[in-house]
């Protein structure tokens, strides 16, 4: 039989709360936590900044992703297909934190479709895709 583990420390325990309370018609909002990996980015207050220029990087290229310098709200994607990514670091717990918001009724099932077919057929990634829809 297995000892029961011990209780971390109140000095060891690192809560993030995140609520949303979000009235809307279309959009999702999407907070996501992974640890930092050691050595990798700038520490203390340099870090939040360090990490959106990896992903300014690493999305450079990407016509429908944008790195953005606050926190997006669902109506910055409205009517578009664009990912709009939010990352930071808490440094508190030494954690990434990324907030992204995209138009589900855009950039959901059926844009998506558009997007893949557009690369299967070697189609300008955007075409069709570049039009806004805007209801409801």
């Amino acid at each position: 039989m297995m000892a029961p583990a011990e209780a971390p420390q109140p000095s060891e325990v690192k809560v993030t709360f995140t609520p949303h309370l979000i009235p809307m018609t279309r959009g999702i909002l999407s907070t996501c936590y992974a640890p930092l990996y050691p050595g990798r980015l700038p520490s203390g207050e340099g870090a939040p900044e360090g990490v959106r220029e990896m992903y300014r990087e690493f999305y450079r290229d990407e016509p429908f992703v944008r790195v953005v310098d606050a926190p997006p709200a669902t109506k910055h994607a409205r009517g578009n297909n664009m990912c709009l990514v939010y990352p930071t670091v808490d440094i508190r717990t030494d954690r990434l934190v990324v907030v992204s918001v995209i138009d589900n009724l855009v950039k959901g099932a059926a844009g998506q479709a558009i997007q893949n077919m557009n690369a299967m057929m070697g189609l300008p990634e955007t075409m069709g895709l570049d039009m806004p829809a805007v209801y409801p």
